[in-house]
């Protein structure tokens, strides 16, 4: 429901039934800020117990509010613009790390707890959930919700592929789980709440290394690949990052390698002798590793496709546009990140995803628009839940 048009329940009645729900200080009008792709909410509420998230849903639920959870906030404007936002859940209350089980490798996490200190803790025990989404404040629910990956994906796979089980509410007010078993319900299939995980953990690694080598251009990508994929080293990730050239070469291929300090340094050298001139080894990553290529303001499209068409993806993409764009992400696995100027009108847009779509479409790849500003995601084709997974 619009929060805007008649017909909404009574404010105060609702506000106060909200506050007996998760207390005074936790339910509240909402603000400027609280919006969602454009579209501003009526209320924010922030349960902390599985009860209350249930009374909250069957409240909504009974009222016919149209609820929309936040975690950090740092995906909440990806994909569709919902219609209406009355009712904003924040997550945040639903945070913490029980029955950490270290000789199992298994951990149930609170989907509001915020990644970097799910890291911080797990590694106290030489352990590490294997995901490195590129949104710094990601919570574990955004990443679950919007299926955000980052470098990582290519040895352990998507996050939701390390998920053991979930609990979560309904839209109706029922509490749920899912056992993983036939991967149903999976996570893009729950629509409600996410209340916890329970997540495969892997051991912490000793050491990385990243080993880089430049990449003038697209077309040479699978055969460098080639060469890292044939040494048999175990590579944790392999990214690519393509800017819009301002020097030369105008793009770098980078490795990354994990392992005890001595292995991890001897698999990087083989690497890099592999890849020949201009290849570099070190303990840091590359500045633009594990970030997106655009920003806010900008236009963010995802693409997905074979190694092999690659090229085709990336041309297909500069040839729309008439500039070069930004590509950013995995090659292997390949989930790519793409960059337009926010000032493009929706018609233009448009154009690009049509150009890009048909070019992929007999290449078992698939281009969709991940964010945009109001202006424009509000009269174009943008990813739905399902073209995230």
């Amino acid at each position: 429901m619009d929060s805007t048009r008649p017909g909404l329940p009574a404010r105060e009645p609702l506000l106060r039934a909200l506050i007996d729900i998760c207390g005074p200080d936790f339910a509240r009008p909402a603000r400027a800020s609280d919006h969602v792709a454009g579209r501003l909410a009526s209320f924010v509420a922030a349960p902390a117990t599985t009860r209350a998230v249930v009374r909250v849903m069957g409240l909504a639920a009974e009222r016919g509010l149209a609820v929309f959870p936040r975690g950090s906030g740092s995906k909440l404007d990806w994909g569709v613009p919902p219609r209406g936002v009355d009712l904003l859940l924040d997550t945040g209350r639903l945070d913490g790390i029980w029955h950490h089980d270290v000789a199992a490798a298994t951990a149930e996490i609170g989907a509001g707890t915020p990644l970097k200190a799910v890291r911080a803790a797990l590694a106290l025990r030489g352990q590490r959930l294997a995901v490195d989404p590129p949104s710094p404040t990601a919570t574990l629910g955004g990443m679950l919700a919007r299926n955000e990956s980052g470098p990582l994906r290519y040895r352990f796979g998507t996050p939701a592929a390390q998920i053991v089980a979930v609990s979560y509410v309904t839209r109706d007010g029922d509490q749920a789980e899912s056992d993983g078993e036939e991967g149903r319900p999976g996570i893009a299939e729950i629509d409600g709440v996410l209340l916890s995980a329970t997540v495969r953990l892997q051991p912490l690694p000793e050491a990385r290394r990243w080993v880089t080598v430049p990449v003038p251009a697209a077309r040479d990508v699978p055969a460098l690949v080639g060469e890292v994929q044939a040494l048999g080293v175990r590579p944790s990730a392999i990214e690519l990052d393509l800017p819009t050239p301002v020097s030369r070469p105008p793009g770098t291929l980078a490795v990354l390698i994990e392992g005890d300090a001595a292995g991890a340094t001897q698999r990087a050298e083989q690497v890099a002798k592999a890849l020949g001139d201009g290849s570099a080894v070190a303990p840091t990553a590359p500045a633009w590793w594990g970030r997106y290529p655009f920003h806010e303001g900008d236009i963010a499209l995802r693409v997905t496709a074979p190694l092999e068409a690659l090229q085709a993806a990336v041309y297909a993409l500069s040839d729309a546009t008439g500039i070069p764009v930004p590509v950013r992400g995995g090659v292997v696995r390949s989930v790519l990140h793409a960059m337009l100027p926010g000032t493009m009108t929706p018609r233009r847009v448009e154009g690009v995803l049509d150009a890009v779509r048909g070019v992929l479409l007999a290449r078992d790849g698939r281009c969709v628009a991940l964010y945009a500003p109001p202006a424009v995601s509000s009269q174009i084709d943008m990813a739905r839940v399902e073209d995230l997974f």
